[in-house]
């Protein structure tokens, strides 16, 4: 398989247009248990040597997103991480492998005193300025990518944040959605996941945000992104995208957004969409 993928690579690289292809993680590239098939790894490696601009998008940090572009074969390019709020350049062997290009952060004061009166139970966790993860109670996550400090609520009040998070074993995600709907956040952009969970990042910054910055420096046309993803907080890539994809498991909001909808995760929908850029 791998030299049916790179055979011709040359000649193709001489016709097609360059993509800048921004991908999803988490029921993406890799499935609810964490795993990423043989499938996505070969023919995401494939797109990378053919020359796309392949950008993992997340909503991991980037303590757990590296391992991911590592996989993807990703040595020189670029990340977005923390939905966003963190967008990073990779340069495999030099300068511990990347550079934080742009921060986006934001007060997380407001945000947590609103949520934590509506939802007195939730477990909170920041991630700071210095990529450190500070929580209340024993809360941790795989997608910090680092261990999170137990803190009081009050210090969660007084960080400067790029990414926080509320985690809700008291509700439906349906209902904690009514919840944050209910509070009227202002100046952050959130999205709340499968389950009752919700992510924050600051007003104005997403996914998409982070793909716009690194398409302005990479010289690639709108019309030549493409995007695949499965959460709501791929909404705004998927529609920022010239070809927005959602996976076959998404929700239908989510696949209302988007152009076309590919296989789920289990069906490796995600390497159906790449091979198509061979």
């Amino acid at each position: 398989m791998t030299t049916t993928l790179n055979a011709g690579i040359d000649d193709q690289l001489k016709t097609m247009n360059r993509k800048l292809v921004g991908l999803d993680v988490d029921g993406t590239l890799v499935d609810h248990y964490g795993h990423m098939s043989p499938a996505i790894r070969e023919v995401g490696a494939a797109v990378v040597r053919a020359g796309h601009e392949v950008v993992v998008a997340t909503g991991r940090s980037l303590g757990a997103t590296l391992p991911v572009v590592e996989l993807l074969g990703v040595d020189r390019g670029f990340a977005v991480c923390s939905n966003g709020g963190v967008v990073v350049q990779i340069h495999a062997g030099a300068n511990g492998g990347y550079t934080v290009i742009d921060r986006r952060s934001f007060d997380p004061a407001p945000a947590l005193d609103a949520l934590r009166h509506r939802l007195p139970n939730a477990k909170y966790a920041l991630e700071d300025i210095d990529g450190n993860f500070l929580s209340t109670e024993r809360f941790q996550d795989a997608s910090f990518g680092v261990e999170a400090k137990g803190v009081p609520f009050r210090e969660l009040l007084e960080a400067e944040a790029v990414r926080l998070v509320v985690f809700s074993t008291d509700a439906t995600a349906e209902e904690f959605g009514e919840a944050v709907q209910s509070i009227g956040l202002q100046g952050v952009t959130y999205s709340v996941g499968w389950t009752a969970w919700l992510d924050i990042a600051a007003h104005g910054v997403t996914k998409a945000s982070g793909l716009e910055h690194v398409r302005s420096l990479v010289d690639v046309d709108r019309a030549d992104t493409v995007c695949i993803g499965d959460g709501r907080n791929d909404i705004e890539m998927l529609q920022w995208a010239g070809r927005g994809v959602a996976m076959g498991q998404a929700p239908d909001e989510v696949k209302a957004a988007a152009n076309e909808v590919t296989a789920s995760v289990e069906e490796d929908g995600a390497a159906a969409i790449l091979r198509s850029l061979l």
